[in-house]
């Protein structure tokens, strides 16, 4: 399981002046909602990796195309939901005790290139730091200062444009999932990442396997594409909650777990399907401020909690996206995210 470092809830800290819940008395509020129901879960698990299946099936065993590239298409937004159970049993937040469960997560982890070794540590390292300034990618993406990009030399400033920009995500397939979630961890310590091996041999087989089988539209609609989407989808999902125009970067001195939550993770605003597809990850805030309450209770606790109920929002809008892309630096003076237009403006206004 993944062990992410939430402060006990059971000390005492000071309420606001105005009576609003922060800190440890918020992540308090939110005890009840972690009890999960064992039942719902399995439903929602067996439910969606069903229609999961499925749809890969249909898209591998129609011959006409557009049926095919639709089902792909469902196939892939359905990967994400799968995913999102995948991502909350290794939180500990759903059937943590089953071992059914745990062969059947391992399993579609290996599948989708996220062998849990890899990805728990990149996650772990993910909710520990966000809102901070780094330059590290293990499970995140960098975010510097304004200060820090003119001190930057041209390859920096370079490396550092590559590893945020938009065909990272669009090509988050080979990019992320496969080389820098599998691959690299493996070369790095094969031993330790020896589950990265068996997920490259599982997932490259299985394409192989449908090539070899039915040529490779076969392996097109049943794996490719609906991995590229998937992939994609939730490579932004990840990017855009804690990239957005008005998050917080917090100093190392005021950081803490609670801020991180509500000040540099958004609530995405998503009509109903994608909110089921998407298995409420959009409610980000409030799973950043506890991550052992299930998916499926998300919303369940915006409703009743009113200090969560005016986050931060995005939205999957053109607008939103490009503006999400378009937050790349922290200004320290005007504390809010800048472009790197808006970045060299500043810089050259204080020479005026």
């Amino acid at each position: 399981m993944i062990h992410v470092n939430i402060p006990p809830i059971d000390s005492e800290e000071p309420q606001h002046s105005a009576g609003i819940r922060v800190g440890k008395d918020l992540l308090k509020a939110t005890k009840n909602f972690t009890e999960e129901s064992p039942a719902t879960s399995w439903w929602y698990v067996i439910s969606t990796f069903l229609f999961m299946m499925a749809a890969l099936a249909v898209a591998g065993i129609v011959e006409f195309w557009p049926i095919r590239f639709i089902f792909s298409v469902l196939g892939g937004l359905l990967i994400v939901r799968s995913f999102i159970t995948y991502h909350d049993y290794l939180h500990g937040s759903i059937l943590h005790h089953s071992r059914i469960a745990f062969w059947l997560f391992y399993t579609f982890g290996a599948l989708v290139l996220t062998p849990p070794r890899s990805w728990l540590e990149s996650h772990n390292y993910h909710h520990g730091h966000v809102g901070q300034i780094s330059t590290i990618v293990a499970g995140t993406f960098p975010v510097i200062s304004t200060k820090m990009w003119k001190e930057s030399s041209r390859w920096q400033r370079l490396v550092y444009r590559i590893q945020r920009h938009p065909l990272v995500v669009l090509f988050s397939y080979p990019l992320v999932f496969l080389i820098n979630i599998t691959l690299i961890p493996l070369l790095k310590n094969p031993i330790k990442h020896f589950d990265s091996l068996i997920s490259l041999i599982v997932h490259f087989g299985l394409i192989t396997l449908l090539w070899l089988s039915g040529g490779f539209n076969l392996a097109f609609f049943v794996i490719l594409l609906p991995m590229t989407i998937a992939s994609t989808l939730g490579c932004y999902l990840f990017f855009a909650q804690h990239s957005f125009r008005r998050m917080q970067i917090v100093s190392p001195e005021s950081w803490n777990y609670y801020r991180a939550a509500l000040e540099s993770s958004s609530y995405m605003r998503m009509n109903r399907i994608m909110q089921w597809f998407t298995g409420n990850i959009g409610y980000h805030h409030i799973h950043h401020l506890n991550v052992r309450i299930p998916f499926y209770r998300l919303p369940e606790v915006m409703d009743k909690v009113p200090e969560l109920q005016a986050p931060i929002t995005t939205t999957l809008s053109p607008s939103d996206i490009i503006n999400c892309f378009r937050s790349a630096l922290w200004d320290e003076d005007k504390q809010r995210m800048v472009s790197y237009k808006e970045a060299r403006e500043i810089e050259e206004d204080k020479y005026l």
